[in-house]
């Protein structure tokens, strides 16, 4: 990027290969490949440097004048003259004017500086600019310089033209113009966070990226390729999808940012009114960054780079600044956050809160969205623990408030236990919990229930009669289907015992239907002869194919009844070699 910029009087601040003598702030179109730079140069100079040495940890500068300063920074000295750096810090005025009152000579002692904005590097910056010498500038150190600056109290009133005036001139021009230069600038600031947010840089820099996220991404200018990209982006947006990744044209640079930087560039662009689908989507996009950086180290709980604490403060922060709108999310990124919460103990009031919006959410989820992926070794595939929290959390709301849709959960679990219920590493007893979960009311038809019970039990072969129990006794067999029950009474991976009194059920079942029928069966006959009269006279024979018909299923109840009693003999002669 080419800039002209230069500050009033007659400093210099030149930009590339160029410079100004004048007051004058211009800018070519911001697409272009190089950061933004500027070269700064001091007003009015008390003393020129001729040379600065470095020796070891000493830093000399050399002038006509020997040196009767010292300040250390850290573990390195700077020998240097009261004359330059006290006529341009108030900071370094003030501690030299007490001195010569306490009657101090010469070098007299050191002036420590600890905590020193930007360290080292920073100083001899400011070193360089008092002795006259030129500044390079950029966005990756303005905010160190800026932050210096202020700490030295390098204003106006001590000296015209001074560093904070010129910082300041340079650190807003290229945060309202560049927008890949203000996430260099947030870079810059991780090292001085205090200071950061003293002087409200990280907050100017949030404010600069949530009004450009804000605006057409035609009417913003980027590098030439990016642009290019982005331009192709939203004329090709012909889906909501595609339409969602358009707007979002700022997540990926978002993302980047460190815990502190995003949660306050978030409540900036809350604050815009941007649509808090893009900004829930972003966070997720943040989530998923981060996560991947750690997800190798929570299986020995010691995230790699990153301290517990650290890890539960983050969540704890990515909860917190969620949108509150529903919908904002999705229920398996939140799902996906619950998981991280319950594994880096967070506030339990937010974890609470939490499980209680993702119970909200079942009403509206489909079975992919409660897929969470698990870290141990042993682990089954799927998390079904965190399930079976949010489920029993919406069974403690709706036993308090019913609600008619339970159904849909009611199929929603048992959607997903058909799903899961190949995984080798799946227990019985997480099967069973999350089974019994929902209330029997939740369930009009167990059909569903059945097949992924049926899975499990084929997939887990090795399951003791006493499991095998377990996992089956939430079905119940009046809820099952007259195919499902046929199915049922000849599945030998059932326990025995339940075998045993499904076909009992079922043999009662059918005789109180055959003795109903029988009985039915001469009374409608006799009905039909009264029709067939009638309709003899009309013309009609239906009630001929109504009573063939009905024979006809007379018959075939007969023949399912002798097949329950076989199978009946059959399952008490097991019992017995059993016992």
């Amino acid at each position: 990027m080419k800039y002209r910029f230069a500050a009033p009087g007659n400093d210099k601040i030149t930009t590339g290969r160029k410079s100004v003598d004048k007051e004058i702030l211009t800018r070519s179109p911001v697409s272009g490949g190089k950061p933004n730079r500027c070269v700064i140069f001091p007003a009015n100079v008390s003393m020129i440097a001729e040379a600065m040495e470095r020796r070891n940890k000493n830093w000399i500068v050399r002038t006509k004048i020997a040196s009767d300063l010292i300040v250390q920074v850290g573990d390195s000295c700077f020998h240097l003259h009261k004359l330059a750096m006290a006529s341009k810090s108030e900071y370094l005025n003030r501690i030299v004017f007490q001195r010569s009152c306490n009657g101090e000579k010469g070098n007299g002692p050191k002036i420590f500086i600890n905590n020193f904005p930007g360290g080292i590097e920073t100083f001899e910056l400011v070193v360089k600019f008092c002795y006259g010498w030129k500044l390079d500038v950029t966005a990756t150190n303005i905010a160190a310089l800026y932050s210096a600056a202020n700490f030295l109290e390098m204003s106006d009133d001590l000296d015209q033209g001074n560093l904070i005036s010129k910082t300041e001139a340079f650190l807003s021009f290229v945060m309202f113009s560049s927008w890949k230069d203000t996430f260099l600038i947030l870079k810059g600031c991780e090292s001085i966070p205090s200071w950061a947010k003293k002087l409200q840089i990280l907050q100017r820099c949030s404010e600069a990226i949530a009004w450009k996220a804000c605006i057409n991404v035609k009417a913003f200018a980027f590098d030439d390729d990016e642009a290019l990209g982005l331009e192709a982006l939203v004329n090709n947006a012909e889906d909501s999808k595609q339409e969602v990744r358009a707007e979002g044209w700022w997540f990926e640079d978002v993302s980047s940012l460190r815990i502190d930087q995003f949660i306050e560039v978030i409540d900036s662009i809350k604050r815009k009114g941007i649509r808090s689908e893009l900004v829930g989507s972003c966070i997720a996009k943040w989530t998923s960054n981060w996560l991947s950086q750690i997800t190798s180290g929570l299986n020995n709980m010691t995230p790699k780079h990153l301290t517990h604490q650290l890890c539960r403060v983050t969540t704890e922060s990515l909860i917190r600044v969620l949108p509150e709108e529903e919908n904002a999310v999705t229920c398996n990124f939140l799902l996906h956050l619950l998981k991280l919460g319950l594994m880096m103990k967070i506030n339990a009031e937010l974890l609470n809160k939490l499980e209680r919006r993702i119970a909200f959410m079942l009403e509206q989820c489909c079975v992919p969205d409660l897929l969470v992926t698990s870290y141990g070794e042993n682990d089954p595939v799927y998390d079904v623990r965190i399930v079976i929290r949010v489920v029993e959390h919406y069974v403690s709301f709706v036993l308090r408030n019913p609600a008619p849709r339970i159904f849909v959960v009611g199929r929603l679990v048992d959607g997903y236990l058909t799903l899961i219920a190949r995984d080798k590493n799946l227990t019985a007893k997480s099967f069973q919990l999350l089974a019994e979960a929902l209330p029997k009311s939740a369930r009009h038809c167990d059909d569903n229930l059945y097949r992924a019970m049926d899975i499990y039990l084929k997939a887990h072969p090795s399951l003791t009669e006493e499991q095998r129990t377990s996992v089956c006794r939430t079905m119940e067999f009046h809820k099952l289907s007259q195919e499902a029950r046929q199915h049922m009474m000849k599945n030998d991976r059932l326990p025995l015992k339940m075998r045993t009194q499904f076909v009992l059920l079922e043999q009662v079942n059918m005789s109180k239907f055959m003795t109903a029928a029988g009985s039915n069966y001469w009374r409608t006959k006799a009905q039909a002869i009264i029709r067939v009269s009638k309709g003899l006279e009309k013309g009609f024979l239906t009630s001929q194919k109504e009573i063939k018909m009905m024979k006809k299923e007379v018959e075939m109840m007969k023949k399912q009844l002798n097949q329950l009693q076989m199978c009946k003999i059959k399952l008490q002669q097991q019992v017995k070699t059993w016992i």
